[in-house]
């Protein structure tokens, strides 16, 4: 009997195994979703052999993948059990309208392209700063407050990516890379006098958008903090650029996938963003007027100083 037992359990269990395939499914498309994280961390952080056709990184892959399918393996029916639980969640905030699949798709998409495009982001601390070039009369020029400079932000911000849905907490980052396009894609450099440094008003430049490096950053500034935006200016060797505060390395994540997805698809196909992190841990953007999409080519990356609106 207890054999007889013991071969009807085996039986039984080999029938429901027969019947539901589809726990396999699920470990595997599970080990997928972890092995693709896995083997980016792993291939930034391993030493590349170089080997014909890169079959040093497809075996890392597939062997990412085995490691992983015999852990998932092994922890099957508790694995199974809180996948469950967790699709009873998502779609529970799907209905109420919070956190659901597409949240986490989203959440995935973006961190994927995260890590692919820059694993290793610039740690550059600011320690100390050098004095600012004329740094009163570049404050004074920053008109933030006057009328044309903040009408000329809201028309930007009607004209440019005003139909963005579901991104609310980063309204505002949204609205100043509406103005960031609408100056770069108007900007005409022209330089200083010869033996000179002109220095033209935010207002000013409104006229033809028109200028020196110094001029498209004190616009840029002056556009992004009448909407609400924290700009920088960064002195560099010959040159100054603008940044805007993004936020926390998380935030940096959602813009990412705004600006590869949503907003800047075709200016920053297969490219990087660049940015700076300040003393506090803060990311700061590029702005400056030869990048063809926010977080663009940095023209210098050596920080001499650096002039921040509160």
């Amino acid at each position: 009997m207890i054999n007889g037992k013991k071969f009807s359990f085996q039986k039984t269990k080999q029938r429901l195994r027969v019947k539901k395939p589809w726990d396999d499914v699920i470990i595997f498309v599970l080990n997928i979703l972890i092995a693709i994280p896995v083997f980016i961390i792993s291939h930034q952080n391993l030493i590349e052999l170089n080997w014909f056709f890169n079959i040093d990184r497809i075996l890392l892959f597939i062997l990412i993948i085995v490691i992983i399918q015999l852990i998932l393996r092994l922890l099957r029916m508790v694995i199974i059990v809180c996948i469950f639980l967790y699709v009873i969640l998502l779609f529970y905030g799907t209905a109420s309208g919070n956190y659901g699949f597409n949240s986490v798709y989203e959440d995935y998409d973006s961190m994927i392209y995260t890590m692919s495009d820059n694993p290793f982001p610039q740690d550059i601390i600011i320690a100390k700063l050098l004095p600012f070039p004329n740094k009163s009369k570049i404050l004074n020029a920053i008109e933030y407050q006057n009328p044309r400079v903040r009408n000329f932000a809201i028309m930007a911000t009607s004209k440019n990516f005003k139909n963005i849905k579901g991104y609310s907490d980063y309204r505002t980052i949204i609205q100043c890379f509406a103005v960031f396009k609408e100056i770069n894609s108007r900007w005409n450099y022209v330089s200083d006098p010869k033996d000179s440094d002109y220095i033209a008003t935010a207002s000013e430049s409104l006229g033809y958008f028109s200028g020196d490096c110094d001029d498209h950053s004190i616009l840029m500034a002056a556009s992004v903090r009448a909407i609400g935006g924290t700009p920088r200016l960064i002195h560099t060797k010959g040159h100054i650029y603008p940044e805007i505060l993004i936020g926390t390395l998380n935030d940096l994540e959602t813009v990412n996938y705004l600006i590869k997805n949503v907003l800047f698809t075709k200016e920053s196909y297969k490219k990087q963003l660049h940015y700076h992190i300040d003393e506090r841990g803060q990311v700061w953007l590029n702005l400056d007027y030869t990048a063809k999409y926010p977080g663009g080519p940095f023209m210098s990356e050596e920080i001499l100083g650096a002039l921040t609106l509160n």
